[in-house]
């Protein structure tokens, strides 16, 4: 207790840190506004003394810190909205921290900056967004904790997010999926074929992959090539060989690392995310050639997944996309991280596990039938989005509005709940 009591006295009074923010942000000229003064900082941020950088890096660590011991998932710093304030979410909700002191726009900018290699500040200053992984040594638990960072522009402010990733993987046994659905996902039974991971930004996806990846890592000597951008957990070869390849430091693009991952035999590739049309063909390409491919999307249910990836491509391809997509898919897992009754959060999921009629629906162009197909296949591991938050309503998990709220299909949900 009294080693917390320091720890957040150091956070709360930050005048050595403080000190070195305004002894470069008065070098800024009157003149310079908006993104100029951005620009100025990301510049000169290099200039700072090798010591007061350490001391920014240290103090940002400690805010970081602080972040794991409150159980946050993210933290935002910097930009306009932040109201000088920083904001950690926890349990969902996001929330200003009172108890760390405030930093102006320019302070936060030079934070921020002092992050980054001179690359990834030209990449900025350029495109205005850019995607980092970050890490220091936790040492309470005596291990690296790494972040997902995300630096973008706000009202010509500089802000940024960062993510914490898991500090230890799930077992898949704990996200409850059916057997049958767990035999799809493994490449001992299915030696071939593309799974899809889908659900909005913080829907969990990354961890369910991760757990995916360590479950092989137990008893399956493949080799497992991992494409993301940025990489989040690092995984440890054990039974698998497992290499990362972050997009942007070790491969240009998703394609590019898909494309290339050919060459170094592998079993498993994981692609992060099919973001755009080329992705998406080189994903269902290199499935097509025998291997087991798994990635993400941002959509909410398991036909929404089918539809975005079809409506993706040009619509001269659609049909081709179609039948490749039909034939190479096994699964897709959409998924929603829902609030619990006692404040914390738990994982809904939908499961389709592609059958010769999903294949026909596809193929046909029928995916709307598909939702009733999962909804009468119970048996098989399938389980649509409502179901599944109904099974947590009924174990008493989340409460009725927070089942409703959740559902894909509220119409649906009010039915098998009995719910008018």
């Amino acid at each position: 207790m009294i080693e917390v009591k320091v720890f957040e006295n150091q956070l709360q009074s930050a005048t050595e840190e403080k000190r070195i923010l305004s002894e470069l942000i008065k070098e800024i000229p009157l003149s310079s506004m908006g993104p100029e003064r951005v620009e100025f900082i990301l510049n000169n941020s290099s200039k700072l003394q090798e010591q007061d950088k350490v001391i920014l890096k240290n103090f940002l660590d400690k805010v970081l810190r602080l972040m794991i011991e409150r159980e946050a998932s993210d933290i935002e710093i910097g930009g306009h909205g932040n109201d000088s304030y920083i904001w950690m979410r926890i349990y969902g909700k996001k929330e200003r921290v009172k108890d760390i002191p405030q930093f102006s726009e320019d302070e936060s900018a030079l934070i921020i900056a002092n992050l980054l290699n001179e690359n990834q500040k030209i990449y900025l200053l350029t495109h205005r967004n850019l995607d980092f992984s970050y890490a220091f040594f936790y040492e309470k638990r005596k291990i690296n904790v790494r972040f997902r960072a995300d630096a973008y522009f706000d009202l010509d402010t500089l802000a940024m997010n960062m993510r914490l990733i898991n500090l230890s993987i799930r077992p898949l046994s704990s996200l409850e999926f059916h057997p049958h659905a767990v035999r799809s996902l493994s490449h001992n039974y299915i030696k071939f074929g593309l799974t899809l991971i889908t659900g909005i930004t913080g829907s969990g996806k990354s961890t369910t992959l991760d757990s995916i990846i360590d479950h092989h890592n137990k008893f399956d000597p493949a080799h497992i090539i991992i494409i993301a951008a940025p990489i989040e957990y690092v995984h440890t070869s054990n039974i698998s060989l497992i290499k990362h390849r972050e997009v942007g430091r070790d491969v240009l693009s998703f394609k590019e690392g898909i494309v290339q991952s050919l060459r170094q035999d592998p079993d498993i590739i994981v692609v992060g995310e099919m973001r755009d049309p080329d992705t998406i063909m080189a994903a269902l390409e290199v499935t097509d050639t025998g291997h087991k491919v798994f990635s993400t999307l941002h959509t909410s249910s398991a036909v929404e997944s089918l539809d975005r990836i079809i409506a993706e491509v040009n619509p001269t391809e659609q049909d081709r996309v179609r039948n490749r997509l039909a034939d190479v898919l096994i699964s897709v897992i959409s998924q929603k991280l829902v609030p619990t009754l006692d404040g914390k959060r738990i994982l809904a999921k939908e499961v389709l596990i592609v059958t010769p009629s999903v294949r026909a629906a596809i193929k046909n162009n029928n995916t709307g039938e598909i939702y009733m197909m999962i909804n009468q296949a119970g048996q098989q591991g399938m389980i649509t989005m409502e179901q599944d938050l109904k099974r947590l309503y009924i174990q008493k998990r989340i409460s009725l509005d927070t089942a409703i709220a959740y559902a894909n299909n509220k119409t649906r949900i009010k039915q098998i709940l009995s719910v008018k």
